[in-house]
């Protein structure tokens, strides 16, 4: 049993007295054909070491470079303008984050529907064209058109903002949020202080619209909507109606000894199309025969009912308008909070 295993012990002996010099002698030969290859790569690290070092004043290069070069790496969206977040947020930071995003993102879609009705109106009234551009500041849909542009773009900022952790950005929302609550509650304050003014200068707007009435398309559209929605006719009495040339009994047109049709109790035809002739005729009739076909009550005495009834809702509408706007401005500045306290602690040695 001895002499069968001897020479076996005896070569593995000689095996592990070997394979030392063997495997220095391989890996010798094999980071030499490697450097033979790549004779720049330690010239380069070194490099790196370099740019790397606290000596050279300022990042030179992307942190997210490569680790062997110190080079930047060639990935698409690595140099963007928005940049990627670079803050360590904590769990309920990261939550008002994405609440402030979605709360913007709600007023953002708002924004762009309101800036998308007010330019449909001007492309719709062809309010855009040479020969009306010049009436365009007094066309009501510019204001939609305003109000949408300043909101979409104020709560787009506040998204991209959060989206990208960008303080610029929520700065700019946070102003324009403070702008816009002065703005809302020095409106509120002068409605409701001249509103007995306000209510006479309504009366003279809707005494204008039925006068030019065929004349002015804003005008007639504001007193279609008015009378439709409040069911009126008139300023104070559907007669207010015989002030017009085109309406009067005198009058040789169609429309003569009559209301428009949006004053007609029933404007519509098979209920899809509307029967502008309806209200033909009604300026001659009795009261009692005209209040089956049109309303007979006034616009002015029905809208400041209306607006005395619906204080309350207005009120609150109001109310829950600047508590939104309120908070989203709590939950951005929350952010801009949280981002300045982790950009101080990252800048702390040994804080990550």
């Amino acid at each position: 049993m001895t002499s069968g295993h001897g020479p076996a012990s005896t070569g593995e002996k000689l095996f592990m007295m070997v394979t030392p010099f063997a495997t220095r002698f391989s890996f010798k030969k094999v980071k030499v054909e490697e450097d033979e290859r790549s004779p720049l790569l330690p010239e380069a690290r070194r490099l790196g070491k370099l740019l790397s070092s606290p000596n050279v004043p300022g990042p030179l290069f992307s942190p997210a470079g490569d680790p062997d070069t110190g080079l930047p790496e060639k990935h698409p969206g690595k140099w963007d303008l928005l940049l990627p977040p670079g803050h360590n947020l904590d769990s309920c930071s990261y939550c008002i984050k994405y609440l402030t995003f979605l709360w913007n993102l709600l007023f953002s879609v708002l924004g762009l529907l309101i800036l998308a009705f007010g330019i449909w109106g001007l492309l719709d009234k062809e309010s855009l064209v040479s020969e009306r551009i010049a009436h365009l500041g007094s066309d009501p849909m510019l204001f939609f058109v305003l109000v949408g542009l300043a909101v979409s773009t104020i709560s787009l900022a506040g998204c991209m903002g959060a989206l990208y952790e960008n303080i610029c950005l929520l700065k700019f929302f946070t102003g324009g949020v403070i702008a816009f609550v002065i703005l809302e509650i020095l409106g509120g304050l002068v409605l409701y202080s001249l509103r007995h003014q306000i209510k006479g200068s309504l009366q003279n707007t809707m005494l204008v619209a039925v006068l030019r009435y065929q004349d002015d398309p804003d005008l007639r559209f504001i007193m279609d909507e008015v009378q439709m929605g409040l069911q009126c006719c008139g300023v104070e009495s559907y007669q207010d109606w015989k002030m017009n040339m085109y309406f009067n009994c005198s009058s040789p047109g169609v429309q003569a000894c009559g209301v428009p049709a949006s004053c007609c109790l029933n404007p519509l035809e098979n209920g899809t199309i509307t029967n502008s002739q309806c209200g033909f005729g009604a300026l001659g009739m009795e009261e009692f025969a005209a209040q089956s076909i049109i309303s007979l009550g006034g616009c002015a005495p029905q809208l400041s009912r209306w607006l005395h009834s619906h204080r309350g809702v207005l009120s609150a509408c109001f109310v829950f308008l600047i508590l939104v706007e309120v908070g989203g401005f709590l939950l951005a500045t929350k952010l801009l909070a949280d981002l300045a306290f982790a950009r101080a602690r990252g800048r702390q040695p040994g804080a990550w």
